[in-house]
Order: structure tokens, then C-alpha cells, then sequence
């Protein structure tokens, strides 16, 4: 009789955190500062056309004096459009990730398991929040929590299914032993198990 593949991993009841579960400080942490670049790069290639209206207007005039301060208004806007669009890039971006992973981790710690569903959850939930706090009527903002539920749960779920399979192909070796008798990390485990499949 042949043993069915559980797709889930359960979690001993000892543990203060799940196994494979991501930390919500460093998933934020990266957030922050994907959405400052983001948000920076962004603003800085949405100002080249203004940049040319500049090199357009100290074409025109004769005066040092205008072409430097020109110039230095330019400058000085440039500055403040790309320090703005990366912090608000960096705070909505710093914003979701953290409540997409603080969900994931809750409703893991909840249900008692790490699958696919926890993921698809909190993916669902995150973005009909943000998709209720964007600007509009009642019946947009409807229309959007709608909108980002569905959509959430649809970009969820695939990548869902591949954390779940990159955490079980990362904690396949951890219960096994090193040759010493010591039991390796994941990352040991792991260059172990590549060393195995090489000498084969």
C-alpha cells in the first residue's frame, strides 16, 4: 500500500515559532528598502523630461548668473521628488510586506501548520486592505477590496505552493546526522546532500 505526500508540515507543540516560517523584522526590513529604490528610481526617470524643459530654458537665456540658478532650482526639485517618491515607495512597500508576513505568521501559529492556505490567506487579506484604503467612493473602494482579494489569492497561491517546497527541500537534511555524529544546519545539510549527488 503505497503512503500518501502530505503537502503540509506540522509543527511540534514545544516550538515558540514555526518551522520555515519567515521572519517578519527582516521581510520587512527588505520591503523597506525594495520600495526606497523603488519608489526612487521611479521618481528620478519620471524627472528626465523635466530635465530637458531646464537644458531648454538655459538654452535661451545668455546670463551665468540665470543658467546657475536654473540649474541649482533643477537640482533642488530633482532632489526632493526622488526623496519623497522613495519614501513613500519605501513606507507603502515597508507597510504590505509587513502585514502580508505578520498575517502569514499568525494564521500558521493559529491553524497549527505551514502550507499553502496560510499563504493564500494573508496574500487575500493584504490586499483587500489596500485595495479598501486607496482614494474613492464606497462602490470603488468595494470594487477594489473585491479586486484585491481575488488577485491576491491568485498571486498567493503559486507562491505558496513553491515557499512550501523550498522550506521542505531546505529542512530535508536537518534531522539527519553529519558524519562527526552532529546534526548540521540547513545550509550544511544541504551542501552535504550536493556532495552525495556528486560522488553517485
Amino acid at each position: 500500500m503505497e503512503t500518501v505526500e502530505k503537502p503540509e508540515e506540522t509543527i511540534p507543540g514545544n516550538s515558540s515559532r514555526l518551522a520555515g516560517n519567515p521572519n517578519w523584522g527582516t521581510a520587512t526590513v527588505v520591503g523597506v528598502f525594495a520600495g526606497l529604490l523603488y519608489g526612487g528610481s521611479k521618481e528620478a526617470s519620471a524627472s528626465v523630461s523635466k530635465d530637458a524643459e531646464v537644458m531648454l530654458k538655459m538654452g535661451s537665456t545668455q546670463d551665468k548668473r540665470e543658467q546657475h540658478r536654473l540649474m541649482r532650482d533643477a537640482m533642488e526639485k530633482r532632489f526632493i521628488r526622488v526623496t519623497r517618491g522613495s519614501l513613500i515607495g519605501g513606507m507603502r512597500l515597508g507597510m504590505f510586506t509587513a502585514s502580508f508576513f505578520s498575517l502569514q505568521n499568525f494564521l500558521a501559529e493559529t491553524r497549527g501548520v505551514h502550507d499553502v492556505f496560510n499563504v493564500v490567506g494573508a496574500g487575500s487579506a493584504t490586499a483587500a486592505v489596500f485595495g479598501l484604503i486607496l482614494p474613492g467612493s464606497l462602490a470603488w473602494r468595494a470594487r477594489n477590496v473585491l479586486l484585491g482579494s481575488v488577485l491576491g489569492a491568485t498571486v498567493c497561491f503559486p507562491l505558496g505552493w513553491l515557499q512550501v517546497k523550498l522550506m521542505k527541500k531546505a529542512n530535508e537534511g536537518n534531522s539527519e546526522t553529519s558524519h562527526h555524529g552532529e546534526v548540521t544546519s540547513g545550509v550544511g545539510a544541504a551542501i552535504e546532500r550536493l556532495e552525495q549527488q556528486l560522488r553517485k
